[in-house]
């Protein structure tokens, strides 16, 4: 299924199931786990089984007439990995050469620390600062290198402590799209202090999210899935999935050693070989209209506002 959150035009949010340009509308009054995408998730199998048995007989209406928002709009938690190799050697390489006290670096000169093979590493992210489709986002002041980053993320489905590579599969949930906006300015100058990222980061509506959360059962543990990004209609970057080194399995394994995790937490792949403006050493402008594909969920779609000084 592909699940919405959605909002009408005197501004009330539901969910539904999408399914083309139609929206089966999930009643709460017909099951109390349709009264927010939480609470389903929350709602475990069951909440699933009910959602997919009242699919043919809810309301349909049209995704046009409503405005679609982030699909979980406060995540219980957010993490983002690293887990592409040619997204670090190329974003390295690229700092290196914007360095003056640093010798320029090809990609595959760039050393990559060994800990990086070993575990999966991620920072934690602004669950407040969540974004949806078509949604505006924010210059943040003073920057003068906005960026995108094309990630798959996923979603939990049941929480857990100390959960093994192998068991990773049954505590998804399922998978949507994130543009992990970034600062560029802002977080080269934090990060060299030993801490972040921060601020280049954590700014209102930084995190986009969307269109849908596609559940497991239809696009199985994200592997294999095309990724493609566009800016003003021109393609910027393409990935795949497949080239992730740690899976969302092993990135719940380490996460959760020793450590609760919890259902509707949101966790990140990090950006795709290729899948931001940094490894190209170019940015985004006022204005941009910023479009990830990722094969079977769709378009997350998002314009860029006013540069603020």
């Amino acid at each position: 299924m592909k699940l919405v959150t959605f909002e009408n035009g005197a501004g009330a949010q539901a969910i539904g199931i999408l399914d083309g340009t139609r929206i089966a509308v999930l009643d709460t009054e017909t099951n109390p786990s349709f009264h927010s995408m939480l609470a389903l998730i929350e709602g475990g199998d069951a909440a699933l089984e009910a959602a997919r048995k009242a699919q043919a007989s809810a309301s349909k209406i049209d995704l046009a007439s409503v405005r679609l928002r982030a699909p979980l709009p406060e995540p219980v938690q957010m993490r983002d990995s690293l887990t592409f190799e040619m997204h670090l050697r190329q974003a390295r390489a690229t700092i290196s050469k914007l360095t003056p006290s640093v010798p320029d670096l090809s990609p595959e000169d760039v050393t990559l620390p060994q800990v990086w093979y070993d575990q999966p590493i991620y920072y934690k992210g602004n669950r407040f600062s969540v974004s949806g489709p078509e949604d505006e986002i924010l210059w943040p002041k003073g920057e003068t290198r906005l960026d995108y980053e094309l990630e798959l993320g996923m979603i939990t489905g049941k929480g857990g402590q100390d959960i093994s590579e192998a068991q990773g599969q049954d505590h998804i949930f399922g998978f949507l799209i994130f543009n992990d906006f970034s600062a560029r300015d802002h977080q080269m100058l934090e990060m060299a202090g030993g801490l972040g990222p921060a601020k280049g980061k954590d700014w209102k509506t930084a995190n986009a999210m969307g269109p849908c959360i596609v559940t497991k059962d239809e696009i199985g543990n994200g592997s294999g899935l095309e990724m493609i990004a566009r800016i003003n209609g021109e393609e910027w970057s393409r990935g795949n999935s497949d080239m992730m080194h740690h899976s969302f399995g092993r990135i719940l394994e380490h996460v959760s050693r020793d450590e609760e995790i919890r259902a509707g937490e949101f966790f990140g792949s990090g950006t795709v070989g290729g899948g931001c403006g940094l490894e190209l050493n170019r940015y985004l402008e006022p204005g941009d209209i910023v479009e990830l594909e990722i094969e079977g969920i769709g378009m997350l779609r998002n314009k860029v506002g006013p540069r603020q000084s």
